[in-house]
């Protein structure tokens, strides 16, 4: 089963949401903002793609930290701040089974479908 992970407000997960419902790709989504989000499962996002990737850096919930908890961020650290602050992981995380795509471009998803 193909799972799409974020936050159902994200004017980019909408957008990710049109393409696969346009596209007939039928998916289960999992908003790890109201569900959360185990660390296992963002470990294993972090060892696939790095955590510099799947944390999100560039939003309002991680420029909002005390700067010591932006400092010397390693996988623990990381994944320790998106469980406590799932808005701080890169949305969306669409898994397909046999990989997991980060973030929304029309192409990738393409590419992952065709």
């Amino acid at each position: 089963m193909i799972t799409l992970y974020g936050i159902k407000a994200c004017d980019t997960m909408k957008k990710a949401r049109t393409w696969l419902d346009q596209q007939g790709v039928e998916y289960s989504f999992h908003d790890y903002k109201k569900e959360g989000i185990d660390a296992a499962r963002l470990q294993a996002w972090c060892a696939e793609h790095g955590w510099e990737k799947i944390l999100n850096r560039q939003g309002t919930t991680f420029r909002k930290l005390d700067d010591a908890d932006k400092q010397n961020i390693d996988i623990g650290k990381a994944v320790a701040l998106m469980q406590s602050n799932p808005s701080m992981i890169k949305r969306p995380v669409l898994d397909t089974g046999s990989q997991r795509l980060v973030g929304f471009k029309p192409e990738l998803y393409a590419s992952a479908f065709n």
